[in-house]
């Protein structure tokens, strides 16, 4: 039990400092492999899970060997590129992770598509893949939806998303643990594009902010310069006759940079002849995805969408392998995935044009170092192909950023309008950017504490905020004066305080509420008579002086046989057997209230029991009666007050439904009328007598959910209706 006293100044409970842990597994002054572990109040949760596109096998996943996945509580991806996504599988089928996995619709819709595309494509043996067909579908089964804005809750950790710009589905991931807040951004932008709207400002402050830093201090063009750029390069390598390879992943920026095309090839009628091809199948799979969530894209893009559909153009044209071009020696626009040339048909075809001065390469996106597309930015005179063979390197290779990943004015902005937070972790970008970006939040807000951890190494922030109860029940039914002491029992769940009395622990709570029966031994200051004449005599005299104070009080005859008080004569199961009931050996008890019963003895007429069933109510009336039992009447107890609002709401309710409704305040209890007859019987705690079974049934029912609508605790049902 708890009391809070007002009168003696607000009471603060000392508490340890609670310590909240963030640990990247991947993505820690690095670019791939997000995967970025939080840790509190023994709670985890980890923020994406995807793979490193500069390596293969088991090289190319988080560092899953520094944790226990069973510890792992929620896991939580942010959208479905594969150093997002790409280890889902494998932390679900091949780890002993038991957590929940959520997705977005958009992402698990096209996760799916693009981890079975690379499952098929992986160049390597059976025994080293990360996890086959099988795992995938398992996973994809697993996996639980979410939508923007929609809060979810598991095992006290409160979560909820928004949009993060980037590419369709993507999602900035809110969550709470005891009051505490954490943003994870993954990969986002704050600025519109051709189809995507830009991401959220959340409208509540986060605690912790988690942000990308794959810019670092880089400021991005104007999108119409880029867009400017990025044609006339495209255009000075076709009008020389050469073939222009555009190395995109094969959803989010290639659907950008076809609207852009598109719109360029419909301005230009000189360039309609040279041929536009999108090399990828899994794109094509993924447009009824598109489809799909429209809804989720920017106003443009939907009204385009009421006319016809704006990624469908009669200037692009599906390209299935890079045998379809042998042969062919006129200009062409290419649009092959990978993004970073590490593989597929993106490496093919720069590895079939690479000799030739007259073809080009435009690298439209962030490149990750380690990767074929990272070392051509140097523009070596040679490169070594996937054979070993090294040839000279001719092709033309220009870079432009349409990545829509955040640049030093959207995340300073971002981070001004999510104040305050003092907390700011700076992860997914290599070890400079990181740094660059973390020199300058701090130059221009000395509050900002700024991290820039690496793989593996964890952050530790402190925090110390004061515990709040709610209070619940009869204990709110009336807001208490200055000065009234408040007491009642704690109760602790999923961090959440409630303050609740006694009599309500059934109703907020899953704990098993024990009865108590107590029988006491009064002696009674009345002479001794032998006759059972007297014995009722005596019962009356009782009775009347009795129910001056307490109602009702009714006179009861018990079969000694029936008679479970420990009397000092009582004899032995057997010989009661075997004994006849007379009017001697008959038994007088007085029902006081309802509550409890004054058991008297015709063979001891100078003492007598009191039995009941221990409560608060009860023992006060038990009190009020030793009173007048021994004579001390100027003492007496006061009248005991119903203080359960759940007869009066029971009540208004049934109403509604039942023509005739009776609330008994005395009884405690509300009567079903029909017909003038009395059906079913609802006492203070929502149970229902009835003969009618199938009346009882509905009003079972009728009782949880207006128990459950009222009172609303998890376990509510079974502490009430056992």
């Amino acid at each position: 039990m708890i009391t809070i006293n007002p009168s003696s100044g607000p009471q603060v409970y000392s508490h340890a400092k609670d310590e909240l842990t963030i640990t990247p597994l991947g993505a820690g002054q690095e670019v791939g492999r997000s995967a970025v572990l939080l840790k509190f109040k023994g709670k985890t949760v980890l923020f994406d899970c995807g793979i490193h596109p500069a390596h293969t096998g088991m090289g190319s996943l988080p560092f899953f060997d520094s944790i226990e996945p069973s510890s792992i509580d929620l896991c939580l991806v942010t959208h479905f590129h594969l150093d997002h996504s790409g280890a889902v599988p494998y932390l679900m089928q091949k780890t002993d992770f038991r957590g929940r996995m959520y997705m977005t619709h958009p992402t698990k819709a096209i996760c799916k598509m693009i981890l079975s595309d690379f499952v098929r494509v992986t160049d390597v043996s059976a025994s080293d893949a990360l996890f086959n067909e099988e795992d995938l579908s398992k996973s994809m089964d697993a996996v639980e939806l979410i939508d923007y804005h929609q809060e979810k809750q598991h095992k006290g950790i409160k979560f909820w998303c928004y949009n993060a710009g980037h590419v369709l589905g993507a999602a900035m991931f809110m969550v709470e643990i005891a009051g505490i807040r954490v943003l994870y951004t993954g990969d986002y932008s704050r600025e519109a594009d051709r189809h995507l709207l830009g991401a959220e400002i959340p409208a509540i402050s986060p605690d912790v902010l988690i942000v990308e830093s794959t810019y670092g201090i880089h400021t991005h063009r104007p999108r119409r310069e880029r867009e400017h750029e990025f044609t006339k390069m495209v255009e000075r390598v076709v009008k020389r006759g050469g073939k222009c390879l555009l190395p995109v992943f094969a959803l989010g920026r290639a659907q950008e940079l076809l609207l852009i095309l598109d719109d360029f090839w419909d301005s230009h009628p000189e360039l309609r002849r040279v041929p536009i091809y999108y090399a990828s199948s899994l794109a094509q799979k993924c447009m009824s995805v598109f489809k799909k969530y429209i809804n989720m894209m920017n106003d443009s893009i939907r009204k385009q969408f009421e006319v016809s559909n704006p990624f469908e153009s009669q200037h692009i044209n599906n390209l299935r392998s890079a045998r379809e071009l042998e042969g062919y020696t006129g200009p062409c626009v290419v649009l092959a995935s990978p993004g970073m040339l590490q593989s597929g048909l993106s490496q093919e075809l720069f590895e079939m044009w690479c000799q030739d001065p007259k073809n080009g390469v435009v690298i439209p996106g962030y490149c990750v170092e380690g990767t074929l597309a990272h070392r051509i930015l140097s523009k070596p005179s040679e490169v070594v192909l996937s054979s070993g063979e090294s040839v000279p390197l001719r092709l033309s290779v220009d870079s432009i950023s349409f990545s829509a990943h955040s640049d030093v004015n959207q995340t300073e902005d971002f981070i001004n309008k999510i104040q305050p937070c003092e907390h700011i972790v700076l992860v997914h970008g290599d070890r400079k950017n990181c740094e660059r970006l973390r020199r300058h939040l701090s130059e221009k807000n000395e509050n900002f504490n700024v991290y820039t951890p690496g793989n593996c190494t964890s952050v530790k922030i402190s925090f110390k905020r004061e515990k709040i109860a709610k209070v619940l029940g009869s204990l709110a039914s009336s807001a208490p004066s200055n000065g009234t002491q408040v007491s009642g029992v704690l109760l602790q769940k999923d961090f959440q305080h409630h303050l609740v009395a006694p009599e309500d622990l059934r109703l907020y709570s899953d704990i098993n509420c024990a009865t108590v029966f107590q029988k006491l031994h009064v002696p009674l200051p009345q002479p001794t008579v032998s006759t059972s004449k007297d014995a009722e005599a005596l019962a009356q005299y009782w009775k009347a002086k009795i129910e001056k104070k307490y109602q009702p009080v009714e006179i009861v005859s018990i079969n000694p046989q029936k008679q479970m008080t420990d009397f000092k004569h009582e004899k032995n199961e057997d010989e009661m057997e075997d004994e006849e009931t007379t009017e001697e050996s008959k038994i007088f008890a007085l029902n006081i209230a309802n509550c409890l019963q004054l058991v008297l003895d015709p063979k001891k007429l100078d003492e007598a029991f009191l039995e009941w069933t221990t409560g608060a109510k009860n023992d006060l009336l038990v009190n009020g009666v030793l009173h007048l039992l021994l004579g001390n009447e100027e003492d007496e107890s006061e009248d005991i007050q119903d203080e359960s609002r759940l007869l009066y709401i029971v009540h208004t309710l049934l109403r509604q439904n039942y023509s005739t409704v009776d609330l008994d305040v005395k009884e405690r209890q509300v009567a079903i009328k029909m017909n003038g007859k009395v059906v079913a019987l609802v006492d203070s705690y929502g149970r229902v007598s009835s003969d009618n079974a199938p009346l009882k049934r509905r009003l079972d029912m009728a009782m949880k959910r207006i128990i459950l609508s009222v009172f609303p605790m998890p376990h509510a049902m079974g502490c009430l209706f056992e």
